[in-house]
């Protein structure tokens, strides 16, 4: 087993990546205040550049208070099938240059350099790999390189944008010390504010406290707290390839043809295995769809989309594939839904044209899911079943992977 001493974990994020992106098509936009996202008052800003930030701007902040903070500020409508591009092609550069990595959302990464320094140096390399970047993509990069993922990720946020910096094996505590506890991933509004009545603002403060006491103040995540205000971290960097895949199918125990029924179904399906990304914290890049006649012939088809977990981009993606497969007036036995190239990331990421409303109507109908099951909410599409719908499934598999 590797000791803290011996790893080298570097954290890449790309510096405000939409506009970056944006900026990369429209040169004009560089040093403006750039705000992504619906341009109505009812929209939200789901990426602003750091000029913008300086007005007091964030991401999800009610686009008609960002315009009142920042009455110049452009407006750009988000285009995530360009993103998601993008976001491939550093992913690609990063896999033909490193041996382990971990796409953690959309614009991060974990690089695994533990070894290398016998041969190249992990700094030389890092700093290398964040000018190739730049060179193949155009897309301007910050790293941390560190002893574990949770300091190389607070370092990285610490010299954006544009920014690289090594905290040394051994000096962990040092470096955290004197930042926010707001800084350390992990901390909520609720748990800040709870420390903060204690008089706790420094991580230096917090990792003084007692493991016992935070324990007993904030449970199983006091223990985990205290481990981060120490720098402690032992968690692995988790190899791109092995990304999960969620899929859902359903053989009938009478055939059918009835296509509105089918059409329940895609969307009751769909509908379930969305809200399990949600649940996960995850987005999905890649939707197919499987359709079995009664004769046993089986076909499948798969697109590839922007990544997203939102149920009505999801089942539009899921009715042009099954009428794309839906090719002959043959009763159909077995309909299926799966996702693949899943990445860690939240519903925010796709909210250019939706408003605070449809924000809010997601947050509620996950909430009621998550408390009292997901029976209890349904689209009106999804609700009228056939009764003889028989045995489903609902399986976690590795990507490429298809379980019947």
């Amino acid at each position: 087993m590797i000791i803290d001493g011996e790893r080298h974990i570097a954290h890449l994020d790309l510096d405000t990546f939409f506009v970056s992106v944006e900026c990369l098509r429209n040169p004009k936009l560089k040093g403006k205040p750039v705000l992504i996202g619906g341009s109505s008052d009812r929209g939200v800003v789901a990426a602003c550049s750091y000029e913008a930030r300086r007005f007091g701007i964030h991401s999800a902040m009610p686009m008609k208070m960002a315009r009142r903070l920042c009455d110049h500020a452009l407006i750009v409508r988000g285009d995530m099938e360009m993103y998601s591009r993008y976001s491939t092609i550093v992913t690609d550069i990063i896999k033909d240059s490193v041996p382990v990595f971990e796409k953690s959302s959309i614009d991060e990464f974990y690089i695994d350099l533990t070894g290398m320094d016998k041969f190249f140096g992990c700094s030389l390399f890092t700093a290398d790999l964040k000018k190739k970047v730049y060179r193949e993509s155009g897309l301007p990069v910050s790293y941390g390189l560190a002893s574990n993922k949770l300091i190389s990720k607070v370092a990285t946020n610490e010299v954006k944008p544009n920014g690289q910096i090594e905290i040394a094996f051994g000096n962990e505590r040092n470096f955290l010390a004197p930042l926010s506890i707001v800084k350390i991933p992990g901390i909520g509004k609720q748990t800040a504010f709870t420390l903060l009545k204690m008089g706790v603002e420094t991580v230096r403060v917090l990792s003084e406290i007692p493991i016992e006491l935070l324990q007993n103040l904030l449970g199983k995540n006091g223990i985990d707290l205290w481990r981060k205000a120490n720098g402690i971290d032992d968690a692995p960097v988790i190899p791109f390839h092995e990304q999960k895949s969620i899929s859902t199918e359903n053989t009938f125990q009478a055939d059918t043809i009835d296509l509105r029924f089918l059409n329940t179904e895609l969307a009751r399906m769909t509908e379930k295995i969305a809200f399990e990304l949600r649940r996960q914290n995850r987005l999905t890049g890649c939707v197919t769809v499987k359709l079995r006649y009664s004769n046993f012939e089986t076909f499948t088809r798969q697109m590839s989309i922007p990544y997203t977990n939102s149920d009505h981009v999801l089942l539009k993606t899921v009715r042009e594939l099954f009428m794309k497969l839906y090719e002959r007036r043959m009763l159909v036995r077995l309909l299926g839904v799966r996702f693949t190239q899943m990445i860690p990331g939240n519903y925010q990421i796709n909210l250019f044209e939706d408003t605070q409303e449809m924000i809010s109507l997601y947050q509620a109908i996950d909430s009621v899911k998550k408390r009292f099951g997901e029976q209890y909410i349904l689209k009106a599409g999804a609700l009228k079943l056939l009764p003889t719908a028989a045995t489903q499934h609902t399986q976690m598999a590795p990507a490429g992977l298809m379980q019947s």
